[in-house]
């Protein structure tokens, strides 16, 4: 067993209850999630890296597809996908049915989360999801719904120079929408030498321009990966025992693994997050290559993108384990007096961009089964994840179109499950 090292005035105080969810949160939040989160982006960029940009060939070669290409590109967890459908639009290459059944069929992040902890409620969902997303997008295209002007719009617009898929140019502004993007090869540790600057310039400024802390990071981003194996075995065992907690305890068992990996894996996510992708890859939130120059850097990127979303999901433990300690509100009650409300609330919530907010819905729904699955689906159909910066740093109009055209079905098909479904209550498929 691994006490927590506290003064023995402050044993049984409320700062040792705020110490346990700290460390709880630290331990279970890579075991629980963050080991399935970089098995899927891993193999979706392993994916990219094989086929070296293809798919977004097939998707603008294919224009009666493109709603269905969209839907399965939006459907696989994580931003990835859809994201690859934005700047394809803006290139006139895609329709804007496409992009709304890109975004609606994604849950962004917060999918690994449901699909970690309710496998069986994000089959559902996110099936959902996806028959929503596919019939939205087409009926776009074919019956227009008010968007066909935006959309002969952004194709009348002067078409941007592009750089692997991402705009190099602001439509309004005339300068760089994105000026830290590194080309479609994702060789970041030669962006100084594309872009015309060097390393120094892009650190933040509580960051050195150090070769050591750059040799540092490659090594922890080695033993990242040797982490979340063992994260992944951990994980997987925990879901076989039923998702009973382990003992806290450094020893060659099932609970040292879970142990070790969880609080080693969630402190060199934090390291790759807020150090290491400054010297060794500049991957971020709602970025995807079209392709990898080699597999170390398939690697990378797939480590950095998880190491974000591992700092998301602690950051979604706490905000809510402080937040019920500091309120004492019960959140389950507050909901199940909504009523009909709950899906139409979590449609709204998918109007907030990124996938922090998601996650911590995805983390009420799956972990403490405080939200009915009816809101999970709205939720699961309205939010646009990440793929939404891409868009709104070219052209903030389409995307807010967008983002308002994605929460419409998210309200239709939420308030149909809570009518009709009859798994609509709380914790269904939570394991």
């Amino acid at each position: 067993m691994i006490p927590l090292v506290l003064p023995p005035d402050l044993l049984g105080s409320p700062l040792q209850e705020v110490a346990n969810i700290l460390i709880g949160s630290w331990r279970e939040g890579f075991v629980q999630v963050s080991g399935f989160v970089g098995a899927t982006i891993l193999l979706f960029s392993l994916v990219q890296f094989r086929y070296d940009g293809r798919i977004t060939k097939w998707l603008e070669e294919n224009e009666r597809a493109q709603p269905l290409a969209g839907a399965l590109l939006g459907l696989t967890p994580g931003c990835g996908g859809a994201i690859i459908a934005m700047p394809l639009y803006i290139r006139g290459t895609v329709s804007f049915g496409t992009v709304v059944a890109a975004l609606a069929a994604t849950a962004g992040d917060s999918a690994f989360v449901i699909l970690a902890l309710a496998p069986e409620a994000a089959l559902y969902a996110y099936g959902l999801a996806f028959i929503s997303a596919i019939l939205f997008g087409y009926a776009i295209d074919y019956g227009g719904l008010g968007v066909g002007r935006v959309d002969r719009l952004v194709d009348r617009m002067s078409r941007p120079v592009t750089d692997g898929g991402f705009s190099t140019a602001n439509v309004a502004a005339g300068g760089p929408s994105i000026p830290d993007y590194d080309g479609p090869d994702g060789d970041d540790s030669e962006a100084q030498c594309r872009h015309g600057h060097d390393r120094a310039s892009d650190l933040p400024s509580y960051l050195p321009d150090s070769r050591l802390l750059e040799r540092v990071s490659h090594v922890v981003h080695v033993l990242w990966w040797i982490t979340l194996a063992g994260a992944l075995v951990a994980g997987v065992m925990y879901l076989a025992k039923g998702a009973v907690e382990p003992e806290w305890a450094v020893t060659a068992t099932y609970d040292g693994l879970f142990t070790v990996s969880g609080l080693l894996g969630t402190t060199l996510s934090f390291y790759l997050y807020f150090v290491g992708r400054h010297y060794i890859g500049r991957s971020e939130a709602g970025r995807v290559r079209d392709s990898f120059a080699d597999l170390y850097g398939t690697f990378r990127h797939a480590a950095m993108e998880t190491a974000m979303v591992t700092v998301w999901v602690i950051a979604g433990y706490l905000l809510y384990e402080y937040g019920l300690l500091l309120t004492g509100v019960d959140v389950q009650g507050f909901a199940a007096a909504a009523g009909a409300m709950a899906p139409i609330a979590g449609a709204m919530l998918g109007l907030i961009p990124g996938c922090a907010a998601h996650i911590v819905f995805a983390q009420l729904y799956a972990i403490e089964e405080a939200i009915p699955f009816s809101a999970l689906v709205a939720n699961a159909i309205s939010q646009d994840g990440d793929a939404l910066f891409p868009l709104m740093a070219i052209d903030m109009k389409a995307a807010i179109v967008a983002t308002i055209y994605t929460t419409i079905p998210g309200v239709i098909t939420g308030l149909l499950v809570y009518y009709f479904w009859p798994y609509a209550q709380f914790g269904f498929g939570v394991l």
